[in-house]
């Protein structure tokens, strides 16, 4: 095998990174599963987008797969693919359960290789820029938090779980999830007030 081959065939240097958040995540590390979330999240998202056209809906997927990250990340095999190939299979799996499950709850059947031409939730090019925008101004946002902060508004924004559900999930004091939050949301407040974006409180 020449060198270039050898190069070729090597893994990344991202994809030997994950390999690495996924062992630690494996062993129960959750500042790796921050770590990585932060790292991948941005294709997670952009693979459900364009699979669902709903921008609610790919961000419950995309929180759903690093659930199951978290829960499965000792399955990992790196003989069967690298870490970015098995994300993106757990990625598509979910969003094409969650847009099969949102259709037959409507009582309508349609065809997966329609989904692209479903109208989404966006009306005009505006509002899509607009939207666009924001997301990446609370992405922003979110990545001037600690690893900590983020995982708990994660939790509760996107899962919708309570304080106390997510110190028993993290098993946390209820004090010490409380206080992550109220730090965490005090600093978006203060990244986000400039752009007129507000937060639920």
């Amino acid at each position: 095998m020449s060198q270039s081959q050898a190069v070729a065939q090597a893994p990344s240097m991202h994809e030997q990174e994950w390999t690495g958040l996924l062992a630690r995540i494996a062993a129960g590390d959750q500042p790796a599963l921050a770590e990585f979330y932060d790292a991948s999240s941005a294709k997670v998202f952009g693979l459900a987008m364009k699979i669902l056209a709903d921008r609610t809906a790919a961000e419950e997927v995309t929180m759903d797969v690093y659930t199951q990250v978290w829960r499965r990340a000792s399955t990992y095999d790196a003989e069967r693919g690298t870490p970015g190939s098995w994300l993106m299979t757990l990625a598509k799996t979910r969003a094409i359960d969650r847009f099969r499950s949102s259709y037959l709850e409507q009582g309508r059947q349609v065809p997966l290789d329609q989904a692209a031409e479903l109208p989404g939730d966006v009306a005009t090019p505006e509002q899509y820029s607009a939207d666009l925008e924001r997301q990446r101004l609370v992405q922003e946002a979110l990545a001037s938090l600690s690893a900590e902060q983020r995982q708990a508004i994660a939790l509760a924004y996107y899962w919708g779980l309570s304080q106390s559900e997510i110190a028993d999930r993290l098993k946390l004091p209820l004090g010490t999830v409380k206080t992550r939050m109220r730090l965490g949301m005090i600093r978006l407040r203060e990244v986000l007030a400039p752009h007129g974006e507000g937060l639920r409180s």
